[in-house]
């Protein structure tokens, strides 16, 4: 327990030092500029599913507040029932480029929080930028195709193969399981790549784990409480939805940045024992020398 204050006095010392509100306001900025373009990539895959676009509305509505959904119900439903090539390329590079400002804005974070300066050229950094959000998308798309998508791809795999109950139940358990594996395994590859640092896997594994389970955690909490207690609508308007969607990238771009200053702290304490446990040896073959 003691070790454990220590820590979160630790954390929260860095946390300022670094100014880590500051970096997720930063990130959330990126981040809701890419938002829509990742959508128009999302619902541009619809219409090769055979979806309803009640569903595709449905579905936005889990991760979006209802005022946003109501003011993109339009462009859902056009998007939806026709398919079209060139909107999905227009997308997928429109989200590569927009979240790879965003993934800048992540390193950025990440060098802070390892004190250390951006010395890789921008093409270089640029490309990091563009695979690990591509990695991202990926994660994404993963996690809410699965959760949300999971009946809908039991149903299209039923009309092939008679799926039983016990599998159905196993795969609705999986689903989630999966979501989580993918999540953290894709920000274990940004934590790990993002600085300008090379340290070890291990390192990376503490940040990962924690900012995947507090991300889920507070999404739940927020979107509950926003359900049931928050009135962003009745104040703000229309303007609400814009509202609880900057808030919930805000509060996302934190976590991802504590992720960061996490494993920072565990690398640094690694560095001072191992720097310790090097010095100690020459002191006492020295101490034979002069004995």
């Amino acid at each position: 327990m003691k070790h454990l204050l220590a820590f979160g006095k630790e954390l929260k010392n860095e946390m300022k030092e670094d100014r880590a509100t500051g970096l997720a306001a930063e990130q959330a900025y990126y981040y809701l500029l890419s938002l829509f373009p990742l959508l128009i990539l999302l619902l541009s895959i619809l219409p090769y599913l055979n979806i309803e676009p009640q569903q595709a509305i449905n579905f936005m509505n889990h991760f979006l507040p209802s005022e946003t959904t109501d003011v993109l119900a339009d462009t859902i439903i056009g998007i939806v029932t026709e398919s079209n090539g060139g909107l999905f390329t227009v997308g997928i590079l429109g989200t590569i480029w927009s979240a790879s400002n965003g993934m800048n804005g992540f390193m950025h974070a990440m060098n802070i929080a390892f004190d250390v300066k951006e010395t890789r050229n921008f093409l270089v950094a640029r490309l990091i930028s563009i695979a690990l959000t591509l990695g991202m998308i990926v994660a994404f798309i993963v996690v809410l195709v699965l959760p949300v998508f999971g009946n809908v791809i039991l149903n299209m795999a039923n009309q092939v193969v008679p799926i039983s109950i016990e599998f159905k139940s196993i795969f609705n358990l999986l689903r989630w399981v999966i979501a989580f594996a993918v999540i953290s395994t894709v920000l274990t590859f940004l934590y790990k790549f993002a600085p300008n640092k090379k340290y070890l896997f291990k390192h990376v594994l503490p940040g990962a784990i924690v900012a995947t389970v507090t991300w889920l955690i507070i999404s739940i909490a927020f979107s509950f409480y926003v359900s049931n207690f928050g009135h962003y609508s009745s104040t703000y308007g229309s303007l609400g939805g814009v509202i609880v969607l900057m808030l919930w990238l805000y509060v996302t771009g934190l976590i991802l940045v504590i992720g960061g200053e996490i494993n920072a702290i565990f690398h640094n304490r690694y560095s001072s024992v191992k720097e310790v446990t090097r010095v100690k040896p020459m002191h006492s073959k020295d101490r034979k020398l002069t004995t």
